[in-house]
């Protein structure tokens, strides 16, 4: 009798929700050399954080040709660089066709984005920060609210609402939030706020110290920052597909 059989499992695998945070390449157009030395000079801003990323390729705002669209050469270009394609997001149906051919996932665009499933609870971890939602039934999507730091490693995800920090983030950690993000301490880790296309979200932080901040898809990573709001309390939100920094106390 094998482990497995004498332990009474049924199954090899469970299927459960996850909650990802995933970086979009909004795609214009498409030339080999143009593209391979546009994504180079990216990467060489920021080396560390696209190391080994999963990438979607956004065709929502594409306007090249179908037949310059070659999936299979974005693929082996972003390899080159270790940055891993999974999917393709929007695009016609002969767009979408050909990134099937290549294996690709395909999700919805942005005016089709469907309500998320409810999520399932996750597994607690050692020192998850204890966590609690506020709304009243017939308001907005509740806050979820975090009362302790937010350690290296742990990501916190409101899939609907805000998320409220009352303490620091530190570096290594993750937020993600559907709404707003409020971190009433220095923000060191990542905050990505409007992560289902929001572009009224923002961020409000004490101190200013993040690897990567971003709002509906619209990133800075920490180099962007350091010129503007370092170490201060500041707020972050889109104007004109423009991530603007912007002092507390000139908001």
């Amino acid at each position: 009798m094998t482990d497995t059989a004498s332990t009474g499992l049924a199954h090899s695998f469970q299927l459960k929700s996850a909650n990802v945070s995933l970086t979009a390449l909004e795609l214009y157009y498409f030339d080999q050399d143009d593209f391979e030395n546009a994504l180079r000079e990216k990467i060489n801003q920021a080396p560390g954080f696209f190391k080994d990323i999963p990438l979607i390729i956004s065709l929502e705002k594409y306007e090249g040709l179908d037949s310059e669209l070659d999936f299979f050469k974005i693929i082996g270009t972003c390899r080159r660089h270790q940055i891993h394609v999974i999917g393709v997001r929007g695009g016609n149906d002969d767009q979408r066709r050909l990134a099937r051919g290549a294996a690709l996932a395909l999700l919805p665009g942005s005016g089709q984005r469907e309500k998320p499933a409810e999520p399932e609870a996750e597994p607690s971890r050692d020192e998850a920060p204890q966590t609690s939602e506020a709304a009243t039934s017939d308001g907005p999507a509740p806050a979820k609210i975090v009362s302790q730091p937010v350690r290296s490693g742990q990501q916190i995800h409101a899939p609907e609402g805000d998320v409220v920090v009352l303490g620091p983030v530190q570096a290594g950690a993750e937020i993600l939030a559907a709404g707003n993000i409020h971190v009433y301490g220095p923000l060191r880790g990542r905050a990505l706020a409007g992560i289902h296309g929001n572009e009224a979200a923002r961020i409000f932080c004490q101190s200013l110290e993040a690897e990567l901040v971003s709002v509906a898809g619209h990133y800075k990573i920490s180099e962007d920052l350091q010129d503007n709001g370092w170490k201060s309390a500041v707020q972050i939100q889109l104007r004109d597909d423009l991530l603007v920094v912007t002092p507390l106390n000139k908001a």
